[in-house]
């Protein structure tokens, strides 16, 4: 089962599944959103084998900015699903995000390093992770490093339309992390989901990002030099800017790389240079629009 079928990790998803005839039930959500007493009657009625969780991907992952009060709502939501899958025996399959760390390491950070997350953000999804594991002891929790996605509201569509508008753009030349486009990251859930369905126990924590991290400086430059093809822009260059003097500086860690080794180790799941899938990712996002 997949919750949050119709945001952009997990059209992805289904799309990947297609192609190698691995269907997903992905109910609509209720208006107001996944919560927990939607869950619980979901849950009881369609008893799944497996369950992967994208149904807060946008404010996770994409969002601009999150209030308290929806991460509240969702932390009880992801609290009551471990207790179900826990009950009904049922994997629970949870992304997260790099956004636990504080950035202060200078080096990549791994599974075993020690989250200390800067946002409220951050601090809503690494508490989302402690009842994961407390609740559900068959749960993967995959980390992903700057998700990139089609979004006309996600990062990246904030960042063309920015493009589209303005003469100048700033962005940190000395904050880095791994761009990882979401069909990538569809890709390792799809790997990670299939060798669970043979039954193999690798629980745990694991980190993916797109192979060589960058700074954004590197990456819009990067955006701007494919999207240029596609559709007029009115900027012209990116200006660099130290990562302290960026308006979210207090919310996003300066280092955001991480280590992919555990994740190659156990699944055989090699990261993909995140360069390579740019232009689809740029077609399908002025296509949409």
């Amino acid at each position: 089962m997949l919750l949050g079928g119709g945001n952009s990790l997990g059209q992805a998803l289904i799309r990947l599944g297609a192609e190698e005839d691995i269907g997903f039930l992905a109910p609509r959500p209720p208006e107001q959103g996944w919560d927990a007493a939607s869950l619980t009657q979901l849950l009881d009625d369609t008893r799944p084998d497996a369950v992967v969780n994208l149904a807060y991907y946008f404010d996770w992952f994409q969002a601009d900015e999150v209030s308290d009060a929806r991460l509240s709502a969702q932390e009880r939501g992801v609290e009551r699903l471990a207790e179900l899958c826990q009950h009904h025996g049922i994997v629970l399959l949870q992304p997260s995000s790099y956004r636990v760390f504080d950035g202060s390491r200078a080096t990549a950070y791994s599974e075993k390093d020690e989250p200390i997350p800067l946002s409220e953000r951050g601090q809503a999804i690494w508490r989302m992770e402690q009842s994961v594991r407390a609740a559900c002891p068959k749960h993967v929790l995959l980390r992903f490093g700057w998700l990139l996605d089609d979004s006309r509201e996600g990062s990246l569509g904030r960042f063309l339309s920015r493009a589209e508008q303005a003469d100048e753009i700033c962005l940190a030349d000395d904050r880095r992390g791994n761009p990882t486009p979401v069909d990538d990251a569809a890709r390792v859930l799809l790997a990670v989901i299939k060798q669970l369905d043979c039954a193999a126990p690798l629980w745990g924590t694991y980190h993916y990002g797109g192979h060589e991290a960058t700074t954004p400086l590197a990456l819009g430059q990067a955006l701007l030099s494919e999207a240029r093809g596609l559709h007029p822009l009115k900027v012209q260059d990116i200006t660099p800017q130290a990562h302290a003097a960026r308006p979210d500086a207090a919310d996003e860690p300066q280092n955001a790389v991480l280590a992919c080794k555990k994740i190659l180790h156990t699944f055989g799941i090699k990261p993909r240079a995140w360069r390579a899938a740019l232009p689809t990712l740029l077609d399908r996002y002025y296509r949409h629009g």
